[in-house]
């Protein structure tokens, strides 16, 4: 009987979900430097990431990526205070020693920091640390290796060696341990230097072996094989992924930008994203594929994936509609609460609750 993919009923969600969710998040955080929105982001991914993560090793890289945006907060400030530049403001909380500089630079090196300085910098490096929690949660919630079965056929070759390096890293380094532990166990000693000498060349051996291994068991599985298509078929592919990609980027910066061109942004990218899926599906005919194991496409994908588009949305309509509580007029004044890009982001918290449980005991 065909199982029912009810929200409850437990199972591992489709990793594209969730690589959609996170995506209209840092959508949303690239449209805003309001402190108010980004810190309800981050929230955001930390409960999602909380309720909804698996026992899997990528499991824990959200509190990596979270660290890094941390970094990035702490690094952006300690350059502003060094670099001050031309961002002043009246409120002075201390003086570091200056070192003189052309003015043509426009750099200055140490001198009086400021309370708007460090305001400012820290709203824009803030925006950055909310899209690092965003790539952050999707890591954590949707395997990459398993997002990687489902790359077009036109890019079958690209996915191909994306899955062998995500496959061979982890193989390289339990190598690695595995010698190093059998070398203690032999008495081994030396230096670093010597030691790493001893370690090498096993390990080495050991990941050529595996490489030869893989190559004749995807030879043996018919990967590379490709069905015979014209000369044209392929210039039609190349020309519509090509302009596609060109019409996407354009439609992109034209929604990040906020330009008022009527060909830029959503139009733009509508029609870049029709034409690259045209140049895809047209590649695609010359490789034929099977997936064993689909991950199925149900109700709770699309209330995931709904979610994140939510709060894409409630942003780039509060943009519109009232830009200016999008951004800080003053960096001491106190930040605006855009309550429409405040509740789409609160629906992105959703899939804490609507994404189904995961199995006892079953990996990702």
């Amino acid at each position: 009987m065909r199982p029912h993919h009810r929200v409850t009923h437990p199972r591992v969600l489709h990793p594209g979900a969730w690589w959609l969710w996170a995506l209209g998040l840092a959508a949303a955080a690239s449209r805003t430097q309001n402190p108010v929105p980004l810190l309800l982001i981050m929230a955001v991914t930390w409960f999602v990431v909380a309720a909804r993560r698996g026992n899997t090793p990528w499991a824990a890289s959200y509190a990596l990526f979270f660290k890094i945006a941390m970094a990035v907060i702490l690094i952006h400030l300690v350059f502003q205070a060094l670099l001050s530049g031309h961002v002043q403001g009246l409120t002075v909380l201390f003086t570091l020693p200056e070192i003189p500089l052309p003015e043509s630079t426009g750099i200055k090196i140490g001198g009086p920091v400021t309370l708007e300085a460090l305001l400012t910098a820290l709203y824009v490096a803030l925006q950055l640390a909310a899209i690092f929690c965003c790539i952050g949660a999707a890591n954590a919630l949707g395997s990459a290796r398993r997002l990687l079965r489902y790359v077009p056929s036109a890019l079958y070759e690209i996915g191909i060696a994306c899955v062998i390096a995500l496959t061979f890293a982890p193989q390289l380094a339990t190598d690695a341990r595995r010698v190093r532990d059998a070398s203690r166990l032999r008495g081994g000693t030396g230096g670093r230097v010597r030691r790493l000498g001893r370690l090498a060349m096993p390990v080495l051996e050991g990941a050529l072996e595996r490489s030869v291994e893989l190559a004749a068991a995807m030879d043996s599985r018919g990967y590379g094989r490709t069905t015979s298509r014209s000369t044209g078929s392929r210039r039609v592919t190349v020309t519509l992924v090509l302009v596609g990609m060109m019409g996407i980027c354009i439609g992109l910066y034209g929604l990040l930008n906020g330009t008022d061109s009527a060909w830029l942004g959503l139009p733009a990218l509508l029609v870049g994203t029709v034409l690259a899926m045209g140049g895809m599906i047209v590649g695609g005919r010359r490789t034929g594929r099977t997936r064993y194991r689909p991950d199925p496409w149900a109700t709770p994908e699309l209330l995931v994936t709904g979610s994140g588009v939510v709060a894409a949305v409630s942003m780039f309509w509060q943009a519109r509609v009232d830009p200016t509580s999008l951004l800080v007029a003053s960096p001491t004044d106190l930040p605006a609460v855009p309550v429409v890009a405040c509740l789409g982001i609160l629906v992105a918290a959703l899939p804490a609750v609507l994404a189904p449980p995961l199995p006892q005991g079953v990996a990702q």
